[in-house]
């Protein structure tokens, strides 16, 4: 499996970096097109590599990890005894041209590459024992699927303070889905065809971000909505049913505990503690009160469509 180098990104600027992110699908690109993304939907990606805008904001959290990227590098390189060199070049595979490598960093000698990850000390959990976060997987899976290479090493520095790292082999079932999948999602990107929605927070706030106001304006929908009205009322049932079930059962727990503020059988650990009474502030009455000091100090949140369907 062969690649060729089509950018040199040092030196460059980060816009004409992007640009070329555009001309196919990278290793954080897959793992949301295969649906293993907290980050982002398909429909994210199918809205970035179909539009000409080149989005250059960079969070905080992207800003770091590009910051500790080589800290992370020269940790490996220290408790492996492994040398790594930087890769500065966009990667494209020459058999299947629409899958794109931007790589951390090649393992010199070895037949492997290193991908460098920064996270939070709350996701530690994601990363024990042979643990590596589904979208990371992904990510490397991808790189061995453009480059060949039969593993990929995964090293991070969790919380500032817990490096850990881990060889991937490679897994020849997720690449072949990779290949197939990336193949008919881009072409949906060059057809121009959106993908279908699905129910994750980054769907719903990539549709946020397509139609950010309403115009006023009343449609009818097309009579085949009639059956997505009809399942969304079904689910909507199904939901309250779940809800009213698991209030019994936590109810029969409450029963049995009494007073107790925590029970424990086998692996399970319940509690049901007393806490003192919330204050809070009474807005309506501040405004009534003091409608010159309200007026001052009230603060105006962003916009937004509220959701709402009811049937006549």
């Amino acid at each position: 499996m062969g690649y060729k180098k089509i950018f040199d990104s040092k030196g460059a600027s980060r816009k004409d970096w992007l640009k070329v992110r555009k001309m196919g699908l990278g290793g954080s690109d897959m793992a949301a097109v295969l649906g293993v993304s907290q980050w982002a939907s398909p429909i994210d990606i199918w809205l970035d590599k179909t539009s000409d805008k080149v989005e250059e904001k960079e969070s905080e959290a992207m800003y770091w990890g590009t910051v500790l990227e080589d800290v992370v590098a020269k940790e490996f390189e220290r408790r492996t005894g492994m040398k790594v060199r930087n890769n500065n070049f966009t990667l494209q595979s020459e058999e299947y041209p629409y899958l794109l490598a931007n790589i951390d960093r090649e393992i010199v000698g070895v037949d492997s590459g290193l991908e460098c990850k920064t996270a939070n000390a709350f996701l530690k959990g994601e990363w024990d024992d042979d643990k590596v976060p589904n979208n990371y997987y992904v990510q490397c899976q991808h790189y061995m699927a453009v480059t060949g290479k039969s593993s990929w090493w995964i090293a991070v520095l969790i919380g500032g303070n817990n490096f850990v790292y881990k060889e991937i082999p490679r897994d020849e079932k997720v690449i072949q889905a990779i290949i197939e999948v990336g193949r008919e999602f881009w072409h949906l990107v060059e057809t121009k065809t959106m993908p279908a929605v699905d129910g994750s927070d980054a769907c719903s706030n990539a549709i946020k971000s397509m139609f950010p106001t309403s115009n006023g304006e009343s449609m009818i929908l097309d009579s085949s909505f009639e059956k997505t009205l009809i399942a969304w009322e079904q689910a909507k049932l199904d939901e309250q049913e779940a809800k009213d079930r698991r209030s019994e059962l936590e109810n029969a727990i409450k029963l049995e505990m009494g007073e107790n503020e925590a029970a424990t059988l086998n692996d399970w650990k319940i509690t049901y503690k007393s806490s003192k009474p919330r204050e809070s502030f009474d807005s309506k009455r501040f405004a009534t009160d003091h409608p010159d000091m309200y007026t001052e100090y009230v603060k105006m949140g962003a916009a937004a469509r509220p959701f709402k369907i009811v049937r006549k």
